[in-house]
């Protein structure tokens, strides 16, 4: 459990922890490989969200992913990416976040992952959480908690 004091100081802060849909990019899971690719390669991201004709996140596709397909025993065959979709290749066991408010989550979360997905209850894809944004709520914390507690020091002997 996080100290509430602590949650309280980064819920204070204005900033949203949250980069809304609209702003991510992401690709449909009926998307072949090599459009993927070609979008992995402009954006310079190395995964991105899967979501379906309805917005419903899907899962995960990285440039790691795709190039795992392209490799055969002979070399490298680019070709294999037309005929190959994102659902068939993506990362489905994705941790998502339903509740912006679980800090306690988020962070634990994030220790593994660059970002987290934020998902509705009907799983409509809503945005990402990365670790960057929470790494500003964590400076802001740093910076601010003094304004709202005072935090006594105890010097612990062994």
């Amino acid at each position: 459990m996080i100290e509430p004091s602590i949650e309280d100081v980064m819920n204070r802060s204005e900033r949203d922890i949250v980069i809304p849909a609209e702003m991510v990019a992401t690709v449909n899971e009926n998307n072949n490989l090599q459009h993927v690719f070609l979008v992995l390669s402009k954006i310079k991201y190395s995964k991105i969200p899967v979501l379906d004709n309805d917005n419903h996140f899907k899962g995960l596709i990285s440039l790691a992913m795709i190039t795992d397909q392209m490799l055969t025993n002979e070399g490298i065959d680019g070709h294999r990416l037309e005929n190959l979709l994102v659902k068939d290749v993506m990362q489905t066991d994705v941790h998502a976040i339903y509740e912006r408010e679980n800090l306690e989550v988020i962070l634990r979360y994030l220790v593994d992952e660059n970002f987290l997905p934020y998902i509705d209850e009907d799983d409509v894809f809503k945005g990402i959480i990365t670790r960057r944004e929470i790494l500003k709520e964590i400076n802001f914390l740093t910076h601010n908690y003094d304004k709202y507690y005072h935090a006594e020091s105890n010097h612990v002997v062994i």
